[in-house]
């Protein structure tokens, strides 16, 4: 009898175990999807990814997936990413100009980005607070659920960075710089802190620091006086190290704007935590790949920003395109065509980029060849960009599996968050696309996109305030 009655206490608990398992519910259950989990890992049939809370809570196989209620969606025939990051954007609504968007690149006086205002310059806050949420709206609208800023007023993107926190705004995360740091004359030193003496000018750091709370500092070491490019002041490199190891006892990251094979080496012997760009001033030797293999520094790609001249130039029809057409308004597309294009054509700077564009193409890929870290990023400011990003290093000939972890992982390791984003893991924030084309057999197929998923919540596409209009849901139930 005794026997009997533990039997029966066993059974009742394991029946209360199974209703328990049973009645626990996910926010979405995903089933049925071929899964690319951005870890380089082959990509997987049959698939069922959990999310709670924001959260993934796991990924296995459809057939021993957990029993548990929820809202479970279909994903037969379909494709599931992580969410797309751009590394590396500039914000538009508050920069120099004109103020047009110029394809992601704002009007400078000879064909380059323009400067950035200095942070003690007004503007119209109203209307910069309008194109910068247009701006984030593009990006989730083409599927990027993560970017990071690398230099704006601080007014701006600082106020936006706090709205998409607290949840006010529908966008993408939002990592940001604020100033950036340079010394004296250096690269971007019209809204820069400069530092020119670590005696004196620490205090302004450190002020830096506390008051605009960067998620990652960047610093330019470049002296230009390559392409049409003036000369200017860069650090010693000295100076450089101090700032990097004051940034890095904060708790962050650095990421430096170089332009040469010299000046990068430099940067990464200095401590510098990721690079902001590719070697574009000529070929890399295969000693630096290795170098960047061996290191495993993080550099951001940001091809589209000089390709972008060419391409407006010669190829414009790219205008028409569902995602420009969403990102940019009619009349932004007109402007683009009869009065940009036109001014670029005659520029030096348009045709210099040209030429190197591929030669920044084939150091990349031999980056990524070597076991480098390239992540996925555009120096500017319209969710698009980021596809032709991915176009451009699959014309260099790099996989599109291994560009799908330049715009996923290897984004989230550029700004040192890859234990919570860039990968869809148990524990990892839900940020993901769905797709309905197969993106690793070509990675034109990304913009295929069924819906966005942005920490655990499905984007209400249809109440995104895209500067092309109010789109309609891509998927077919809300």
């Amino acid at each position: 009898m005794k026997n009997f009655s533990m039997i029966l206490k066993t059974g009742i608990s394991l029946a209360l175990c199974s209703a328990a398992a049973v009645a626990s519910a996910e926010d979405f259950i995903v089933d049925n999807v071929t899964l690319i989990d951005g870890t380089g890992q082959p990509k997987q049939t049959d698939m069922s990814i959990g999310v709670e809370q924001g959260r993934i809570t796991f990924v296995t196989p459809t057939a021993s997936a957990p029993q548990v209620a929820g809202r479970h969606i279909d994903g037969a025939g379909k494709f599931l990413m992580p969410g797309l990051m751009d590394v590396h954007i500039h914000l538009q609504g508050a920069r120099g100009g004109d103020g047009r968007r110029m394809v992601g690149v704002e009007r400078g006086k000879k064909g380059e980005a323009a400067s950035l205002l200095p942070p003690e310059v007004e503007y119209d806050q109203e209307t910069a607070h309008e194109l910068g949420v247009q701006a984030l709206a593009s990006y989730l609208y083409s599927g990027v659920t993560s970017v990071y800023d690398a230099g704006n007023v601080p007014s701006h993107i600082m106020g936006l960075r706090a709205e998409e926190r607290a949840g006010d705004i529908l966008s993408p995360r939002i990592f940001a710089t604020g100033n950036i740091v340079t010394s004296a004359n250096g690269h971007g030193s019209s809204m820069a802190i400069k530092i020119d003496d670590w005696v004196e000018d620490r205090p302004t750091l450190l002020a830096y620091l506390e008051e605009q709370k960067p998620d990652v500092v960047k610093l330019t070491y470049d002296e230009h006086g390559w392409g049409t490019r003036p000369m200017i002041d860069k650090f010693p490199t000295e100076l450089m190290q101090q700032i990097i190891y004051e940034i890095n006892l904060h708790g962050l990251r650095t990421t430096a704007h170089t332009s040469s094979e010299l000046r990068a080496t430099e940067a990464i012997f200095a401590g510098i935590d990721s690079l902001a760009h590719p070697v574009i001033q000529g070929p890399i030797t295969e000693e630096f790949a290795k170098l960047m293999g061996a290191k495993k520094t993080p550099i951001a790609t940001t091809l589209t920003i000089g390709e972008g001249y060419s391409r407006l130039v010669e190829q414009p029809e790219f205008l028409d395109e569902p995602l420009y057409q969403a990102a940019l308004s009619a009349e932004e597309i007109a402007t683009l065509r009869d009065e940009t294009a036109p001014q670029w054509k005659e520029r030096g700077w348009t045709w210099w980029m040209k030429v190197m564009t591929p030669v920044a193409q084939e150091n990349m890929r031999m980056i990524d060849a070597a076991g480098g870290v390239v992540a996925i990023a555009t120096d500017q400011t319209i969710g698009p960009a980021v596809h032709r990003e991915m176009e451009l290093m699959q014309s260099a000939g790099v996989p599109a599996e291994r560009i799908i972890v330049m715009a996923t992982l290897n984004g989230a390791k550029h700004l040192g968050k890859d234990d919570e984003l860039g990968s869809i893991e148990p524990g990892k924030f839900a940020d993901m696309v769905l797709l309905s084309a197969d993106p690793t057999v070509d990675i034109d197929n990304a913009k295929q996109i069924t819906w966005v998923m942005k920490n655990g919540q499905l984007i209400d596409e249809d109440r995104l305030s895209l500067a092309g209009g109010q789109r309609t849901l891509r998927r077919s139930e809300r």
